[in-house]
């Protein structure tokens, strides 16, 4: 059986699991980012009705009603506001992706700050009575954050 040399870095099925996530989630985000930006000069009301008619749902139902009202008061600099942020939280995670792949360590760093930064958030929203699936995203970077920070010293290489 070969041994493993100095080089070759230590297997580590949470660390592709957590790179998959973050990988998944950036290409979501970036997506997300440019479908906002295509919708900038659009008459957003128009276009909800066209997407639920799309998808054979009711427009006149009181909830997109409602939500159509709401479309109307937003501007085009909040929506470049929003896709702006949007896509630049996608490259961060894509960044943090590539760094995490490479096993470099400023990645773990990254990756350990920008999970831990919703924590406090969603334990602020659990504790004002947001859905249980909070719990289960809490409880995921929860893990996140403790797996990176256990295991760093293994994982990353140090320069």
């Amino acid at each position: 059986m070969p041994t493993k040399g100095p080089s070759t870095p230590a297997r580590a099925p949470g660390l592709y699991t957590i790179i998959a996530i973050k990988l998944g989630k950036s290409v979501l985000l970036l997506c997300v980012a440019l479908s906002i930006y295509s919708l900038i000069d659009n008459d957003l009301p128009a276009e909800l009705e066209r997407f639920l008619r799309l998808v054979r749902i009711d427009p006149e139902h009181a909830f997109f009603t409602s939500l159509g009202e709401r479309l109307q008061t937003v501007t085009p600099a909040n929506l470049r506001f929003a896709a702006s942020g949007t896509l630049l939280y996608g490259l961060l995670l894509l960044v943090e992706s590539a760094g995490l792949m490479r096993r470099t360590f400023w990645a773990a760093w990254l990756a350990i700050g920008e999970t831990a930064f919703f924590i406090p958030i969603e334990v602020f929203e659990l504790l004002r009575g947001a859905s249980r699936s909070l719990f289960v995203i809490l409880l995921a970077n929860v893990l996140i954050v403790w797996y990176l920070l256990r295991n760093r010293a293994r994982l990353f290489r140090h320069h």
